[in-house]
């Protein structure tokens, strides 16, 4: 570091300051911007944790329940603020319980840096207590991973870990300290990697390759977009919605593309895949040209891939040259940065309008709508649906709230039935599917967020995966809202029995406790819903408290979300009832 006096114009280089390899973990996050980070302590990790001690006042530590309460809950911090989220945890159990939600974090290209502990060197290999190889078993899914045996490494390491993690397709990073390496001392000089010779993150813009996307799309007659979750790491909303209405295209999204653009903008046609709206499905093999943004043509996507916009010509925006062709053929690929390539793009594009082909859209709405929505948003009799659950947190929120939810039923009525407003407003966990992700997630996200609402909604499954983390919530008084849809089913597993398996229920009835009571015990203010017209006061008044709040409701048993695409058929196969 240099420092130049006030009187003189002498330049004084300061000593690099020597601290332990510990110390230097913590100085390193600091010099990444880093102020929240979850985790556990443990034996193996208890220098870093002693470290920690002494920079409370300027690196906020969240002690979660569960290792995997931390993970999730720096997915959350992540994939609501566009940061790298920060987790750590100790050897052995500790390191093996990350592993969760860093495949999760890989599958969704969540930017996350995880540190653990280890063994000291000498002991690596001799199944010492709490030995676990965790870079063999992180290697399939980290986008890097490293151990460190000396303290020296920790800084430079680190750098790499964080530049990695948050460039190009984002991902998660871990690194292995061992326990020598940390009580260690080294000259602590931190300089932020800004490139690494064999990491290309950013592929070289073909000119080329988007003129020739543009020329189909300027001659095509039936063009269709459909937007993932790159469009929202690449920070290109804005240019998404630009491109859209000069081109005037009729525009879906996948799960982890939700919030992309505003859902009632009226070129938005809603959601592909299994679970998705009848028009974008069914119109996704009528097309004459599929532009794919920033997605990867994910199987609950694309259902039987032999029958997959076979009638379309393919355009790919993409970051990453893997995705390529890896399941659609493209009949143009555009590499690079999306918010670069649509820049370029929309300088070639014409402006156009797509009325009678819209219009189709339109029409399969109303089919959707008269079929399924309508009855499953004004439901009249019987038990409470999932849908009014979700439309009443609508109301209330104005489409303004972060909704994190889990995986089942519930995510995919929550998916189809949310409202939002602003970009970042769907957190969820798409590819892996992990079932415990929503509560801890939702801690993370109200961190990284504290001016905005978040809500979770769990179903009465998933929730009991991570239920203890209610105890990080009395912890830090974090104000997060949690909905529990509560059909006493492993709902969407206990659907397909009854679809594909002549409903043979087998192990997916719950038998649950006192919801209620359990949130209680952890002092947080709970209620129940067991009829519809105790709904809307109940939402109203936890959308209204500033503490956290958990509501349980009553949902129909054997409710079913469609539309439905079968596993193995085709998207224009999709079922209505």
């Amino acid at each position: 570091m240099e420092v130049k006096t006030a009187k003189k114009e002498k330049i004084i280089k300061q000593a690099p300051t020597t601290v332990s390899g510990a110390e230097a973990v913590i100085k390193c996050l600091l010099e990444e911007g880093i102020d929240t980070i979850y985790g556990y302590p443990g034996g193996a990790i208890m220098p870093v944790y002693d470290e920690l001690y002494k920079y409370q006042d300027k690196l906020h530590h969240v002690l979660t329940r569960h290792e995997q309460g931390a993970t999730h809950a720096a997915q959350g911090y992540a994939r609501v603020t566009g940061k790298v989220g920060v987790c750590i945890a100790t050897s052995g159990p500790g390191a093996t319980n990350l592993v969760t939600g860093i495949a999760d974090a890989q599958i969704d290209s969540t930017p996350m840096v995880c540190i653990t502990g280890q063994v000291g060197s000498h002991l690596l290999g001799s199944d010492a207590f709490q030995e676990t190889d965790i870079v063999g078993i992180s290697t399939p899914v980290t986008k890097w991973n490293y151990q460190v045996t000396k303290a020296e490494e920790i800084p430079e390491v680190l750098a790499k870990a964080f530049y990695i993690a948050r460039s190009g397709r984002p991902g998660p990073v871990l690194i292995d300290i061992t326990k020598d390496a940390q009580f260690a001392s080294l000259e602590f000089n931190y300089k932020k990697c800004t490139g690494i010779r064999s990491y290309k993150p950013f592929p070289k813009v073909n000119l080329s390759e988007i003129e020739r996307a543009a020329d189909l799309i300027n001659s095509a007659k039936k063009p269709m977009i459909v937007f993932g979750q790159g469009v929202i790491l690449g920070g290109a909303e804005a240019l998404l919605q630009q491109v859209v209405e000069k081109a005037g295209i009729p525009s879906a999204w996948t799960i982890l593309g939700l919030s992309a653009m505003a859902t009632d903008h009226p070129l938005n046609v809603g959601m592909v895949g299994m679970h998705g709206n009848y028009g974008p499905n069914v119109l996704t093999n009528d097309c004459d040209v599929l532009i794919a943004i920033g997605m990867r043509f994910d199987d609950r996507v694309t259902g039987n891939l032999e029958h997959y916009a076979k009638q379309a010509k393919v355009i790919h925006f993409e970051i990453d040259p893997a995705e390529i062709d890896k399941n659609v053929k493209a009949e143009v690929a555009v590499l690079g940065d999306v918010k670069e390539t649509l820049q370029l793009l929309l300088g070639f594009l014409k402006s156009k309008n797509h009325d009678a082909w819209h219009q189709k859209f339109k029409d399969l709405y109303k089919i959707e709508y008269d079929k399924i929505i309508n009855n499953e948003l004004n439901g009249k009799e019987g038990k409470l649906g999932m849908a009014e659950v979700i439309d009443e947190i609508n109301t209330s929120s104005k489409g303004d709230a972060i909704i994190v939810s889990d995986v089942g039923q519930h995510q995919m009525v929550a998916c189809r039935y949310a409202k939002f407003n602003k970009t970042r407003s769907n957190v969820t966990s798409g590819g892996l599917g992990t079932m415990g992700f929503a509560l801890p997630a939702a801690i993370g996200a109200k961190m990284g967020m504290p001016e905005r609402e978040v809500v979770a909604i769990i179903g009465d499954g998933g929730y009991q995966m991570t239920i203890q983390e209610l105890g990080t919530i009395f912890q830090t008084k974090v104000p997060v809202k949690i909905v529990v849809l509560n059909n006493g089913f492993l709902g969407m597993v206990r659907q397909w029995q009854q679809m594909f398996f002549d409903k043979r229920y087998a192990s997916t009835e719950l038998i649950n406790p006192d919801f209620v009571a359990i949130a209680k015990g952890y002092f947080i203010k709970a209620k129940k819903v067991t009829e519809r017209s105790e709904l809307k006061d109940a939402i109203k008044e936890m959308m209204d408290s500033p503490e956290a709040y958990f509501l349980e409701v009553k949902v129909e048993q054997e409710e079913n979300v469609f539309p439905m695409i079968p596993t193995g058929a085709s998207v224009s196969d999709i079922r209505l009832e």
